[in-house]
């Protein structure tokens, strides 16, 4: 067997120890929260032992002073009562003035708080009236009838409720410079139930407290009458310093008025009562287990609150990582703090590559990082409005850029303060190959329509040349029929037929062009043109066709009036058509009145544009009402040989003009057509003219 070193024995104990004590400071160390906690525990019972007992004593003084209070609105309600009795026990027996006079003034000698007593009748007339013996008279320096308005109406309440009624205080000045605040007390006199006048006693507030009150409570408390708002009306009695001051005030309610009867007294500091201290340490323990309980809930509370805040992190993690914008924040010095996945995916790099990086940007193209690190600085500095959104360009990992529309509103802590900035990115770039679809869409619709075009300009050529042509062909017929068969002026009529056939000819080339414009949708050249100049531009042509149609053409242009700042050669076809229209409307047995009236007047006018109206006016069988609405569609007409596009063309290039077209029925028959045309500023006086 093995033995032992002694040094190691020796030393082992010590070793022992030192690790005893190791473990002992130790534990010292963590029960030491516990005994501070400990002693803050006793200190604070015995405080509040202290705190508690000297609230005790001053309930109690303040309960003895509210029972003062309280006895002392008692005594006066009973004093005054006596008052009252004192007074209707001289009234009782009908006293005339010789016996009410001396009845009263031994009154007034035994109460020093009466001022005066005065008999009044019915309409408070002053019968008699005695001051006290025991002061000066107190009306003297005011007159009795500047305080009359407060005994009147407690004279008014007495009188209604057959019973005493006080009035309301008020001050009456005196010779001394002082004054003092007095009440009326208004007693009607009744005999057989009917009024027979009023006896008014004037009570003095200052000495009701003195006489009533003082001796009895005036030794150790201040006692006043003051008002609801705490303005002093009267004050006797005395306090003495240095000592707690307590307050009581208790409602002196008489018939008719209300005053604040209140007490200040002061006392010394109070002693502790030994037999509270089962109590106060009772509920001292009480408090404690309170504590705990209250501790506990909160713990439980706090646990739910802890996993409510878990469950909404979680519910705001999903939504973020359900987004398809991407979120990234932030700090003031541009190192971001958040990206969520819809970022991560939309750059291709995720959250570990990205969190902490400032300027520059891994997703940012390398030929744009001095331009994008300068507007990042701009924005960071706070010079960038919130919410402002911008478009930007994205780089992905793979090198691929896209097109990104950036909004940015900056982080405001629960402190108010700014803590960076949130930013919310947008890929665009589905939204721009739309656009570009969009774009490359709208051009083969623009062809399309370039080709329907076409098919319109040769309808359009097709029906505006047929006027010109047949009336280049009337006068060649006309001057081969003068060729065959000459006449001394034969030479001057195919003179001016040939003029004609030029005229016509160059209508026509006029015609072509201003379609082929029309259908290009390109600005006609406009130019000044007078309305006479118009109408005599096609009357020949109306009026050819207004003798094979046996028809009357009246043209009319008011004097005065502007020029019209139109295209002309498009106006010109205008007229001719309505007018060939309203022609052949007038073309069938029935119509008797064959007459067409073409009428060029001022339209209404505003201060930035002039207008002239062209009315042309039939008297055909009119327009049925169920083509009413389809008549300026294109391709629309009742005629066996129509196209369909002159009052469609009428109308737009009308609607060219700014102008505008319509039409109603004539009276007594047929149909109204009118449009508008700008007029140029320049007037011109024209006279009236009839073909």
């Amino acid at each position: 067997m093995s033995r032992t070193h002694p040094h190691t024995e020796r030393k082992n104990p010590w070793t022992r120890w030192q690790d005893q004590r190791r473990q002992a400071g130790a534990w010292g160390s963590a029960r030491l929260p516990l005994w501070i906690a400990l002693i803050a525990l006793v200190l604070s019972v015995l405080v509040t032992l202290v705190w508690l007992a000297g609230r005790y004593e001053a309930s109690q003084v303040q309960s003895e002073l509210e029972r003062d209070t309280a006895d002392a609105i008692h005594g006066l309600r009973t004093s005054l009562s006596r008052d009252v009795q004192s007074l209707q026990g001289i009234l009782s027996s009908q006293p005339s003035t010789d016996v009410w006079q001396p009845q009263v003034l031994g009154l007034l000698g035994q109460r020093r708080e009466w001022l005066r007593v005065e008999w009044r009748d019915t309409q408070m007339l002053l019968k008699v009236a005695i001051d006290s013996p025991l002061r000066a008279p107190v009306f003297d320096r005011t007159p009795r009838s500047e305080t009359i308005g407060e005994v009147l109406q407690s004279c008014q309440r007495a009188k209604r409720s057959n019973s005493p009624a006080y009035s309301g205080s008020y001050y009456l000045p005196q010779y001394d410079g002082l004054g003092m605040e007095v009440m009326e007390l208004c007693l009607p006199m009744t005999h057989g139930g009917a009024l027979q006048g009023y006896t008014l006693v004037t009570y003095s507030l200052q000495e009701l407290l003195t006489e009533r009150l003082l001796a009895t409570y005036g030794r150790r408390n201040e006692i006043s009458f003051t008002e609801a708002d705490g303005t002093r009306l009267a004050m006797v009695g005395s306090q003495r310093r240095g000592q707690r001051l307590f307050k009581a005030q208790q409602l002196l309610d008489l018939p008719g008025t209300t005053m604040v009867l209140r007490m200040d007294g002061r006392r010394g500091a109070p002693d502790l009562f030994p037999n509270l201290l089962t109590a106060l340490v009772t509920a001292m323990s009480i408090a404690l287990i309170s504590v705990v309980a209250m501790l506990i809930k909160d713990s439980r509370r706090r646990l739910k609150a802890e996993q409510e805040l878990a469950d909404a992190l979680a519910f705001r993690k999903a939504m973020e990582d359900s987004l398809v914008t991407g979120l990234r924040a932030r700090d003031l010095h541009g190192h971001i703090t958040y990206v969520n996945p819809a970022f991560c995916e939309m750059v291709g790099f995720n959250a570990r590559e990205l969190m902490g990086r400032s300027a520059p940007m891994p997703y940012w193209p390398p030929e744009m990082v001095g331009e994008y690190q300068q507007r990042q600085a701009i924005r960071l500095a706070g010079n960038a409005p919130p919410r402002e959104g911008y478009e930007s360009v994205f780089m992905r990992k793979d090198g691929t850029r896209f097109p990104v529309l950036i909004i940015e509103a900056p982080l405001i802590s629960t402190m108010g303060q700014q803590t960076g900035w949130m930013s919310a990115i947008l890929d665009i770039s589905e939204q721009r190959r739309v656009e570009e679809m969009s774009r490359a869409s709208q051009d083969r619709l623009q062809a399309t329509a370039r080709l329907a075009t076409v098919g319109e300009m040769a309808s359009l050529l097709s029906h505006e040349l047929n006027q010109p042509l047949a009336a280049i062909a009337s006068y060649a017929n006309g001057s081969l029929n003068l060729l065959r068969e000459p006449a001394p002026d034969t030479l001057g009529d195919v003179q001016m037929a040939l003029r004609r056939i030029a005229d016509q000819a160059g209508r026509a080339g006029r015609v072509i062009n201003s379609v082929h414009d029309f259908v290009r949708r390109r600005d006609q050249a406009r130019e000044s043109v007078p309305a006479q100049a118009l109408l005599d531009a096609i009357g020949p042509l109306v009026n050819l066709q207004a003798r094979k149609l046996h028809v009357q053409v009246h043209m009319r242009v008011d004097p005065r009036l502007p020029q019209a700042l139109c295209d002309r050669t498009m106006v010109e076809q205008i007229l001719l058509n309505l007018a060939r229209n309203g022609m052949q409307a007038m073309d069938h047995p029935d119509c008797k009145d064959r007459v067409l009236v073409i009428h060029v007047k001022r339209a209404a006018s505003n201060a930035q544009q002039s207008w002239l109206e062209f009315v042309v006016a039939d008297q055909g069988s009119g327009i049925d009402p169920s083509v009413a609405d389809q008549l300026f569609t294109p391709f629309f007409t009742t005629k066996a040989e129509g196209m369909g596009l002159g009052l469609s063309l009428c109308r737009t290039v009308v609607e060219q003009h700014g102008g505008h077209m319509g039409f109603e029925a004539n009276s007594p028959c047929g149909t109204l057509f009118r449009f508008t045309l700008p007029a140029t500023s320049l007037g011109h006086t024209l006279g009236s003219h009839t073909a």
